[in-house]
């Protein structure tokens, strides 16, 4: 690879060419899946026009040409890692699928009452779940390590409670909301002493380090492609072969098999043991595609040039007052959690959309952290080797354009009139762009009759809705209509509010089990812009209100 040059790599990542509503993307969003460069989305199409077949079975020409195009990635893999046999690579979903495997496999075999697994606040869902059956079935115990001042798992407290009872260690490497590099060599270190199994979920630390397993001597060690330009749907599980030898199969079928009869079955060698049916051929050869850029001085200029847009970004965050960090010091990867004073995570990552900055915000997938940290969510902005300084620019600008017009802590309505579908219909023939409609539900927020503070009640909390939203039916004695009182914590969430009740308020039962709610989104141009967050938010708000409604029937 020649000297890295940041605009010649951003250039074979055709969708950051991408313009809407006069925006252009500006992808922020690189901890959760990175784009695809030309390669690997071209290998797909090559593969199937010229290698289609299903490997390891056939006999002909086809299958011999996809079986080598195949494994030779295990190879790549075997030699990313440094680790000691291809054997020792195993074709999973991804880093979740991986996780599960092992806890099926090892964790349910060889844990037992009174063991522990020992995790990390810091832990993904997908790292802490599976632990978590394991424990339930085996009568082990879940002890959780604590995070140092930076976000580290705490060493100190780690060799207190890395003792004999450990049995298995389930650590990242980089946490997926703080960005910080764990000391892993260490922690394993500390359980192999006292003869602990170790698995190392590497999902946010493959693409910004060098990783070689037999240095780090982790049992396991897990991550997916598609965080690393490749395609989704393929990950990887590493394991010293020892173990996967004595680890029985995780699901049963095709390909995993030696021999089977009706009196009994002998499953396959390594790696096939692990990999039944059908695998995904393409998602491995696509993923082949990109793994030269981890490897030699080429991936050392990348990994210095995400050292410039750290240091460049959290810089910038650092110097305006209204952003509030969770841990002390710059992360150690291009990866940023944050809020801003007196605005809701899911407000700001809205009004970042409209000028299209796609960032992310919620619990991401770590709730126990989240309650560690003592909030309910955060915006998290995660750059690669084509974002650039001129993006940074741009985004903080924005951030602060946005922090000046939330300067103050907002005082609760007490009485408004509802708007009519017709007059919401009106407002929203006018706004013809995303960032117009968004300013507009931000305007509609000011228009919800707030629910003073004492009064929001967790059983009119409504489930499903990321945000904390309460919704209050009020339904006249000697009337035949049916009202509402809604409140929430995020703004674009009481501008919804206003436009959903438009159709509900003041209705009949009926009228309001009648309601065609995606039709109505439709009809205003909302329907494309709603995130899964926000869309989910959005039918969990319209099926409670159903079933209120309905309680009266």
């Amino acid at each position: 690879m020649n000297k890295f040059s940041a605009s010649q790599f951003r250039q074979q990542f055709p969708i950051l060419q991408t313009v809407s509503d006069a925006h252009q993307l500006v992808y922020f969003d690189n901890a959760a899946t990175t784009q695809k460069f030309d390669a690997v989305i071209n290998s797909s199409q090559h593969f199937y026009l010229n290698s289609n077949a299903n490997v390891h079975r056939a006999s002909h020409f086809l299958s011999a040409k996809a079986t080598k195009a195949y494994e030779t990635v295990r190879i790549q893999v075997k030699d990313l890692l440094n680790a000691h046999s291809e054997k020792e690579i195993i074709w999973t979903k991804g880093s979740t699928e991986a996780i599960n495997l092992v806890a099926q496999s090892y964790g349910m075999q060889q844990l037992k009452l009174g063991d522990e697994i020992v995790l990390s606040q810091a832990e993904h869902h997908a790292n802490i779940v599976p632990w978590q059956h394991v424990a339930e079935q085996t009568g082990a115990k879940i002890k959780v390590l604590p995070l140092d001042a930076e976000g580290r798992i705490d060493l100190t407290v780690a060799k207190i409670m890395i003792n004999e009872n450990c049995r298995f260690l389930a650590i990242n490497h980089i946490s997926n909301v703080l960005g910080k590099i764990n000391p892993v060599a260490e922690l394993i270190a500390l359980a192999k002493a006292q003869g602990a199994t170790t698995l190392i979920d590497g999902a946010q630390a493959i693409a910004h380090l060098n990783v070689d397993v037999q240095q780090l001597d982790c049992d396991f060690y897990v991550f997916s492609a598609h965080k690393m330009y490749g395609p989704t749907g393929i990950g990887v599980l590493y394991g010293k072969q020892q173990l996967l030898t004595q680890m029985p199969p995780y699901q049963f079928g095709g390909e995993m098999i030696k021999k089977v009869s009706f009196s009994g079955t002998c499953f396959n060698e390594l790696p096939q043991k692990f990999e039944a049916g059908t695998p995904n051929i393409v998602g491995v050869v696509g993923f082949g595609a990109c793994l030269d850029l981890f490897s030699g001085n080429g991936f050392k200029q990348l990994l210095s040039y995400e050292d410039q847009l750290c240091a460049y970004l959290y810089n910038a965050l650092a110097k305006m007052p209204e952003v509030e960090f969770f841990v002390s010091a710059a992360p150690d990867i291009p990866l940023f959690t944050f809020r801003l004073k007196n605005v809701h995570h899911h407000d700001l990552a809205t009004y970042l959309d409209s000028k299209g900055i796609a960032a992310r915000a919620g619990h991401h997938c770590a709730m126990p952290l989240m309650s560690y940290l003592g909030v309910e969510g955060a915006v998290r902005v995660s750059l690669t080797a084509y974002n650039t300084i001129t993006e940074i620019d741009y985004f903080i600008a924005q951030l602060q354009a946005y922090g000046q017009q939330n300067l103050g802590v907002e005082k609760a309505v007490s009485n408004s009139e509802f708007l009519s579908k017709q007059q919401i219909l009106a407002l929203f023939a006018k706004a013809n762009s995303w960032d117009l409609k968004h300013r507009q539900i931000m305007l509609l927020a000011k228009q919800l009759p707030r629910i003073a503070k004492n009064l929001r009640s967790d059983k009119d909390l409504i489930s499903g809705c990321e945000s904390k939203a309460w919704l209050v039916l009020n339904k006249p004695v000697d009337s035949p209509l049916v009202y509402f009182q809604a409140d929430s914590d995020a703004k674009v969430i009481r501008g919804l509010l206003v436009i959903i009740l438009s159709v509900y308020q003041a209705k009949t039962i009926q009228q309001i089990i009648d309601v065609d709610i995606e039709q109505y989104f439709e009809t205003l141009g909302l329907i494309q812009h709603l995130s899964p967050s926000r869309g989910n938010g959005v039918r969990a708000i319209v099926q409670r209100i159903t079933e209120l409604a309905a309680s009266y029937l």
